[in-house]
């Protein structure tokens, strides 16, 4: 392990002469949000190209979403951040993307060095051309399998199709022949999310949304060709799809993303919960059968909450109170609280909370009314949506997938010729210290890449200074770090920024008593380009610590053609804990977990200097009291290995389980 200075002088950032202060925020130019043209749409989905969208704005109280922003002022209900639509909005689903449409189009100089810097190394994502929703992942005898949504025509949303891979560890993926296409009129507009059902006998059941030759959504069902097949290469739809259309009061376009399934109280029969919505009140409504062709509607909605618009993506599963361990989908009883989570269509943020489930009368009840799911905790603060998880029965764990979308300009995708990724695979468990919470973690799996190690123990940050850490390239990291804040700082202050709030702070660079302090990701040498993933204390009358932890983009890009925004919430730190956090660092993607992944936040990035061999990282404390004292490890990530199963040995396999091919 090599072992760098642990004092490294830290640089003022009132005095610095090699490396500028934390900058204070988005130039002038910036301040302006431009449009941008669209590319035109292709083939399916040519007649929705003009329509228009609404850019939902993010405010501390809802969580929504906005366009970066020079001021406070500018994250206000009252702003105005109207653009067009993007495809599948007619059809009934998400806006899938960040899109400038208009104005003349792109207005940075992008090179083919720039966006092909942005690949990530050790994220799945296809090939090429678009990918959203992960869909039905499970383990099946001896391989890891994730299905998702595609485009095999392009780099926007359309023809949703679903593609499969296949892993042994959950880090390299070999891509498999699409599972299903859409080829049939109950989903001819596309194969939409899914998800799959392993029984008691081996069978796998996959159910998905179907949009229609008439765009109704109805529910759908699969399964493998041939059973004995550990690659599921070939899928049947059944003969009697679709099994499920509308319900009287549920719109055409409402009825969408079945769950697994878990077992009713007589385990005769299965249940399953589909997302939709009445007016703008959100509910997840139950169907019961036994041979996944018949269904029964059961009265009443498993949960619903008013004003939080279509839900979508649903995902009802049990978590342990007492055990680290994962738990079967059909799992309830002492000791068992089940996680309801939601996409919320109206935001496109995943929202979850924590309760108990009634099988007998068909309900959950959120531990915490006040933070219901829908208005309460997310599962990341960043851009991160229409998460699946699965019971992996391999290693008796929950593992939780996430779609992380593109914040650029469309016209930059159709250059790259792809976009999106998925998320690193997580665990979830519940936090048994605050008894409030799930927490996630990458898998342990993630670890396998780590190479070569560099340490810095008791790093001494005085107020308003920033260190550079020696790393040889910083565009493929796993980074862990913790801080402390200076007892006697903590006790001399009073009262400090109690009414502080991530997405409306303004950044890294405004200053407060106890914080902002941190990491800086993906930084070229002089700082014009930056990415601070940091805390911010602050502290009321009364004595009480709150802690916030967020990702200030604003300056990760001198490109004016990405969204750039502060993400973040609050992190409950008990006693005698030190302020910890995880960060991933991916190309344009960094992945953050604080205290052990009771908080976390995904951002997507564009630098234009801070690429290849460039990319640094420092430790900064922007606080204008607080002296802080840091420890940071730093491993380099290796590539994984993401390519095509070998044709040759495809139909080997298929037919004889074998290993996973040597070169991996």
């Amino acid at each position: 392990m090599a072992t760098a200075s642990p004092h490294a002088s830290p640089y003022d950032l009132e005095r610095a002469t090699s490396y500028a202060p934390i900058p204070s925020g988005p130039d002038s130019s910036s301040a302006v949000a431009d449009n941008r043209r669209s590319k035109k749409l292709l083939l399916s989905i040519l007649f929705t190209p003009f329509l228009l969208f609404s850019i939902i704005l993010l405010t501390k109280d809802t969580g929504l979403e906005t366009k970066s922003s020079t001021s406070a002022a500018d994250f206000s209900p009252d702003s105005d951040r109207t653009e067009p639509p993007s495809r599948g909005v007619v059809q009934g689903v998400s806006e899938k993307g960040f899109r400038r449409v208009g104005g003349g189009g792109l207005t940075f100089p992008w090179t083919n060095e720039m966006l092909s810097w942005q690949r990530t190394a050790y994220h799945f994502q296809p090939e090429k051309n678009w990918m959203n929703d992960p869909n039905g992942p499970l383990f099946y005898k001896g391989w890891y399998h994730l299905f998702y949504q595609y485009n095999p025509d392009g780099a926007i949303w359309g023809n949703i199709t679903w593609g499969h891979a296949v892993s042994k560890d959950l880090i390299h993926w070999l891509h498999l022949p699409f599972a299903m296409v859409p080829d049939q009129w109950y989903d001819i507009n596309g194969v939409w999310t899914g998800s799959a059902t392993i029984l008691p006998d081996g069978q796998i059941i996959i159910l998905y949304t179907g949009d229609t030759h008439d765009l109704v959504q109805v529910q759908c069902l699969a399964y493998p060709a041939n059973s004995s097949d550990p690659l599921l290469l070939e899928w049947i739809k059944d003969s009697a799809n679709p099994v499920l259309v509308p319900p009287p009061g549920i719109g055409s376009k409402d009825f969408r993303d079945p769950t697994t399934a878990w077992l009713s109280p007589d385990n005769e029969k299965w249940r399953i919960t589909i997302g939709s919505m009445r007016n703008k009140t959100g509910i997840s409504i139950v169907y019961e059968t036994k041979d996944f062709r018949n269904y029964e509607l059961l009265s009443g909605y498993l949960h619903q909450v008013p004003g939080t618009g279509m839900w979508e993506c649903i995902d009802f599963y049990p978590i342990s109170t007492t055990e680290s361990n994962g738990l079967d989908t059909s799992s309830n009883g002492p000791g068992v609280k089940h996680v309801m989570k939601v996409s919320l269509d109206d935001d496109k943020n995943d929202y979850y909370a924590l309760g108990t489930y009634d099988p007998m009368k068909n309900k959950w009840t959120p531990d915490d009314p006040e933070s219901d799911v829908g208005i309460g905790l997310r599962y990341d603060y960043g851009k991160y949506y229409a998460s699946k998880t699965f019971y992996d029965q391999n290693k008796e764990r929950r593992i939780l997938w996430g779609w992380i979308r593109e914040t650029d300009a469309e016209d930059l995708d159709v250059l790259k010729g792809w976009a999106c990724v998925q998320s690193i695979p997580r665990t979830v468990v519940f936090d048994e210290k605050t008894g409030s919470n799930i927490l996630q973690w990458p898998v342990k799996e993630v670890e396998s890449l780590r190479s070569d190690c560099v340490e810095f123990k008791d790093v001494n940050l005085g107020p308003g200074s920033i260190t550079p850490l020696e790393i040889d390239s910083g565009s493929q990291l796993d980074i862990v770090a913790t801080f402390e804040i200076n007892s006697e700082t903590l006790e001399m202050t009073n009262r400090a920024d109690i009414s502080y709030d991530c997405p409306t702070s303004g950044g890294a660079a405004n200053r407060g008593t106890l914080g902002p302090f941190g990491i800086v990701v993906l930084a070229d040498d002089k700082l014009s380009e930056l990415t601070p993933v940091y805390f911010y204390v602050t502290k009321g009358t009364n004595g009480k610590l709150d802690v916030h932890f967020c990702a200030d983009e604003l300056r990760s890009s001198v490109s004016h053609d990405v969204d750039k925004i502060v993400y973040g919430s609050k992190v409950p730190v008990l006693d005698g804990e030190k302020f910890s956090m995880r960060s991933l660092v991916d190309h344009s993607i960094v992945e953050s977990f604080a205290q052990g992944g009771r908080t976390v936040i995904t951002s997507r990035v564009y630098p234009t200097k801070a690429i290849n061999e460039a990319p640094r990282v420092f430790l900064f404390n922007n606080a204008t009291t607080a002296n802080i004292t840091a420890s940071v490890k730093i491993w380099k990530i290796k590539s994984a290995d993401i390519r095509p199963f070998p044709s040759d040995q495809l139909r080997h396999e298929a037919d004889s389980s074998q290993k996973f091919p040597r070169s991996l």
